[in-house]
């Protein structure tokens, strides 16, 4: 695998083992700055912050995808929690996304219009799938919300009825900015939970958390495995 890799993620990352030991790196953009951590050619971003984790709805996208096209990063695995919209694809499960909607796009141009039309270039995916010791479903759409909160049960239906699988806070914001800077995406999303509504369990925050906490040994396993071939 050649040129500059960034694996951004959140939960996943916070929680992970696998990065431990990794040396930081502070880049100043004019948008604030950003730490990273960083082996070889891998860079890691935690999109919510290492150190003082923002709520999605406040995350800085802009600053650490500036960041990222400044250590010409080419390519980006954006690892994201999600909810799913289809009780046939269960919490624990890997899926990957070719497309997203989003009715609040992010821009680096502010004073100008912009002809450009987002493409999920899943680049990285072939190469993901061969490695991973787990199933990964693709072909999957991304809906987003604006958080910090989960969706209400009529906004899950509605989702539902736009053909979207899943649903988060994060990955159209960071995917139209890093498409923006001509950096490549590829998407891959844990399920850690049923939407709203689905199932027959109430959704919680606690509940939430004890299964993205059951899903990170999982998580662990398939970053410990792209880490290695990155760096070898």
């Amino acid at each position: 695998m050649s040129g500059k890799i960034a694996i951004i993620s959140g939960t996943s990352i916070a929680r992970s083992r696998v990065f431990q030991g990794w040396k930081s790196k502070e880049v100043k953009t004019p948008y604030g700055d950003v730490v990273f951590r960083l082996s070889g050619d891998v860079i890691v971003v935690n999109r919510h912050g290492f150190e003082n984790p923002l709520p999605p709805h406040a995350i800085n996208y802009r600053a650490y995808v500036d960041a990222l096209k400044k250590l010409k990063v080419e390519n980006a695995i954006c690892l994201s929690s999600v909810g799913s919209l289809k009780e046939s694809l269960g919490p624990g499960s890997f899926v990957s996304c070719e497309d997203y909607v989003s009715f609040a796009p992010m821009t680096f141009f502010d004073d100008e219009l912009s002809g450009f039309a987002p493409v999920v270039d899943n680049s990285l995916l072939k190469w993901i799938r061969s490695v991973s010791p787990h199933p990964i479903k693709t072909g999957k759409i991304y809906a987003q919300t604006r958080g910090p909160r989960f969706e209400t049960k009529a906004e899950v239906k509605i989702l539902q009825s736009w053909g979207c699988d899943v649903v988060g806070m994060t990955f159209a914001n960071e995917a139209d900015l890093l498409l923006e800077k001509e950096i490549g995406i590829t998407s891959l999303c844990m399920i850690d939970n049923l939407a709203h509504g689905l199932g027959r369990q109430q959704l919680s925050l606690e509940d939430f958390r004890a299964m993205v906490s059951a899903n990170q040994a999982k998580v662990d396993n398939l970053l410990d495995i792209l880490v290695q071939e990155l760096r070898s």
